[in-house]
């Protein structure tokens, strides 16, 4: 009859091995690696930015922004679950500093990076955005911002947006529209109190909460007769004039 050994313990090894009896030793698992996302094809609705500044649209959309990688969150878009979110203070840089492209931060035990990007579309698909990544794309929040330069005062106006699900706005760090729980994005679903755009740079950030499925958002500003504002430009650099 052919006998089978049960595992040994240490100490009976060493015990065993003191009677010139030779026992193989064990070897822990080799730990599996986190495996890379295989390569997708870049998304279809987004482009590098590749110029100083850009134009709003025909219809005064903003389609240049920089973009951080999602961050899984619970999935709860409530007004007071979204606002905790937001000005949870691993958040603190994302809703004062201005990054820039290919700037990385690290929030919890997740390390993230920034994106220079321009949406061909008045929208921006966060979905195709994160996808192309191999980023997760449902229960994530992302942040993003861009810089709006404008000519002169442009007193009277206001920010229009929407978003897929839930979003928050700041204008100049001055928290000034949000739209919450499940939702489409629609044009100028949420509409802002009149601001005023300031000669110079303005800075824009969000920070959009999707619980699942598709994720976008899109933004203008809006005149006193609710016309579309035009006439300045976006870019991504911190300060200074755009050249």
């Amino acid at each position: 009859m052919t006998s089978r050994l049960t595992p040994f313990t240490a100490t009976a090894v060493a015990l065993l091995a003191g009677c010139g009896i030779v026992v193989a030793a064990s070897q822990a698992p080799t730990p599996t690696p986190t495996p890379t996302p295989a390569p997708r094809p870049p998304a279809s609705s987004l482009a590098s930015s590749d110029s100083p500044s850009k134009a709003p649209d025909a219809d005064g959309f903003i389609r240049r922004w920089l973009v951080l990688e999602p961050i899984p969150v619970p999935p709860q878009l409530g007004e007071a679950a979204v606002q905790t979110l937001v000005k949870d203070a691993r958040f603190a840089a994302q809703r004062t500093a201005m990054p820039s492209a290919g700037e990385r931060a690290v929030i919890g035990d997740r390390q993230v990076a920034w994106h220079a990007v321009d949406t061909l579309g008045y929208n921006l698909n966060l979905f195709h955005f994160a996808y192309a990544l191999g980023q997760p794309t449902s229960n994530v929040l992302f942040w993003t911002v861009t810089v709006v330069d404008a000519p002169r005062d442009l007193p009277g106006v206001r920010l229009a947006i929407g978003s897929n699900a839930a979003s928050v706005w700041w204008l100049n760090d001055e928290e000034v529209i949000g739209l919450y729980n499940d939702r489409q994005s629609v044009i100028d679903d949420g509409v802002s109190k009149r601001v005023t755009l300031k000669k110079g740079p303005n800075v824009i950030r969000a920070a959009i909460v999707n619980g699942g499925g598709a994720t976008d958002f899109c933004a203008r500003f809006l005149d006193e007769a609710s016309n579309p504002v035009k006439g300045f430009t976006t870019r991504l650099a911190a300060a200074g004039p755009t050249r």
